[in-house]
């Protein structure tokens, strides 16, 4: 458990085949009901090359995939296909990337923290990258631990979380009270510079790619993943 209604979970492939795929990628669960088979997506959350896939499942009352894999054992087996997806980095020179999630929407930018810093260090010198983690309270805050370590080894790399249900908080530097729009404003994205990635609640997806576009933000730099918490 990696927040008090999320599950972190790690699986290989049956056969000994590594499993390729570009960091910001999905897979889809297939899963056998009663009445059908079903499937659901997940955003892989590790980096590419350890043949590991890890996706990170928010609990859903009374949900066919909630209900699945809250209730895996070590060893059990499922039916996935991909990987699946664009919602990758491309190959392109912007001054900064703004890469805003909320909840489990930030599993992909985790997926991409090796090729974050393999072009921070080695291809693109001038880049810096802002992450912004929307969550309702500090404790739903997923892997801060890791994406405040990267920003003390990655100088041009920020972390903000932003927390919507916690009045009354001390915050420290990297933390804001209200939604992640709150600290897209601080940041003041630039849409001669800037591409920005939107990843999780389709809501928070449209309310900012609307702000963005509307203040001069060409449509293709900005970029969307939305997770739908169907059943």
């Amino acid at each position: 458990m990696v927040a008090p209604n999320v599950l972190h979970l790690s699986f290989r492939r049956e056969d000994p085949e590594p499993f390729s795929f570009v960091a910001g990628q999905f897979v889809t669960l297939h899963i056998e009901t009663p009445a059908k088979k079903v499937h659901r997506s997940y955003s892989i959350a590790n980096s590419p090359g350890d043949h590991r896939i890890e996706i990170s499942c928010a609990y859903v009352e009374n949900g066919v995939a909630s209900q699945l894999l809250f209730g895996l054992k070590p060893g059990d087996a499922i039916e996935a296909g991909g990987p699946y997806g664009l919602f990758v980095l491309k190959e392109e020179q912007p001054k900064r990337y703004i890469l805003v999630a909320t909840g489990t929407g930030v599993t992909p930018y985790r997926s991409m923290l090796k090729e974050i810093e393999h072009r921070l260090k080695h291809t693109q010198p001038d880049l810096s990258i802002a992450l912004i983690l929307g969550v309702r309270t500090a404790d739903e805050l997923l892997f801060k631990d890791e994406f405040l370590a990267f920003a003390k080894a990655n100088p041009r790399f920020s972390f903000h979380a932003c927390y919507s249900r916690e009045p009354g908080k001390i915050l420290t530097d990297f933390e804001h009270q209200g939604h992640v729009q709150t600290a897209l404003e601080t940041l003041q994205p630039n849409p001669l510079q800037d591409i920005v990635y939107l990843c999780g609640n389709p809501n928070m997806i449209d309310d900012t790619f609307t702000l963005l576009t509307e203040t001069g933000f060409d449509k293709k730099n900005v970029r969307r993943e939305k997770y739908l918490f169907s059943h």
